[in-house]
């Protein structure tokens, strides 16, 4: 008897970019044929954590994934250290129809009595954090360093050998693609974002000829936007800020730039823009981060690499 595939289906517990009816359909047409398969609820969760299950599932001989788009999915699996070979199936939930995601993932595996599906248990509680986090397409990054440079939260680092990374996912602003906005090679990805290239579809001339980098930031921005904020104290509303007349006024000209580099990069009016110092939102003991330790950090509320719980005590 040949060896069973392993099957994925993960349904996006945390965001509504899945159409539940697809997903659903999928999970009763598995159930049905008596198939084996695992029902995770996020994969970008999962990939935040570096979960040991991403690593056994890439080593699988023959492994079908019904998720996203394949690129954001072949990217979350890279972030976790766990690159997936290239002929691993990676389906998508956002376009394709049920039925034709069934019969590729139930291609060669022979029929059973039909049964009756069972419910799908309800997803595991996350706590507060969204899985919203950058991931980097190695393929299309040319390392020009514009995401690190500019993103104010500390999520980016880089490596020992000096290439970008995804240092802290839990410290990004759920909803807030900025970066992959001002990425000249659409090499950034956000797998829930709305949709297009930024979301892991395919890129198309007109998506690198449309990015955002094309702007000059500096003219955008008309004065150090940074210090603006940090002098505000991190707000965001115009007002007197305590400051000489010259400095007031060039924080309040850097601060309409904001508003402009909202409108810009599609940033959501929920999010604040406060900067996050460089070691991360929170502090611990000798001026270590607590919840974004040095190395890839873990969700809220998991476990990080020191063993420590890594719940952001004071947030950006």
């Amino acid at each position: 008897m040949p060896n069973q595939p392993t099957i994925i289906l993960c349904r996006c517990a945390y965001a509504e970019v899945l159409p539940d009816r697809v997903v659903s359909a999928v999970f009763e047409g598995l159930s049905a044929a008596g198939a084996r398969f695992e029902l995770v609820d996020d994969l970008c969760e999962l990939s935040a954590r570096r979960d040991a299950a991403l690593k056994r599932w890439a080593e699988a001989s023959d492994l079908r994934i019904a998720a996203c788009f394949p690129r954001a999915v072949r990217c979350l699996f890279a972030a976790a250290g766990a690159p997936l070979a290239p002929d691993a199936r990676v389906l998508n939930l956002r376009t394709a129809q049920p039925e034709a995601i069934l019969e590729e993932l139930l291609e060669g595996i022979p029929a059973t009595e039909p049964t009756r599906p069972s419910e799908p248990p309800p997803p595991a509680k996350l706590g507060d954090w969204i899985p919203w986090f950058p991931v980097i397409d190695a393929d299309r990054c040319i390392n020009c360093k514009q995401c690190l440079n500019f993103c104010l939260f500390g999520v980016f680092a880089l490596s020992t050998d000096g290439h970008v990374e995804v240092r802290r996912p839990a410290n990004c602003k759920t909803n807030c693609p900025a970066c992959a906005r001002l990425c000249p090679q659409v090499a950034i990805i956000f797998p829930k974002y709305k949709g297009g290239a930024i979301s892991g579809d395919e890129v198309r001339a007109e998506d690198t000829a449309s990015q955002k980098v094309q702007v000059d930031l500096s003219k955008l921005l008309r004065g150090d936007v940074y210090e603006a904020l940090r002098r505000r104290g991190g707000s965001e509303a115009a007002g007197d800020d305590g400051q000489p007349a010259g400095k007031a006024s060039a924080g309040a000209e850097a601060l309409v730039s904001l508003e402009q580099l909202r409108r810009e990069l599609d940033i959501p009016p929920d999010v604040s823009l406060r900067p996050t110092a460089p070691g991360g939102p929170c502090r611990g003991e000798r001026g270590q981060s607590r919840c974004c330790p040095d190395g890839p950090a873990e969700p809220p509320g998991q476990a990080g690499p020191t063993g420590e719980d890594n719940e952001c005590q004071e947030r950006a």
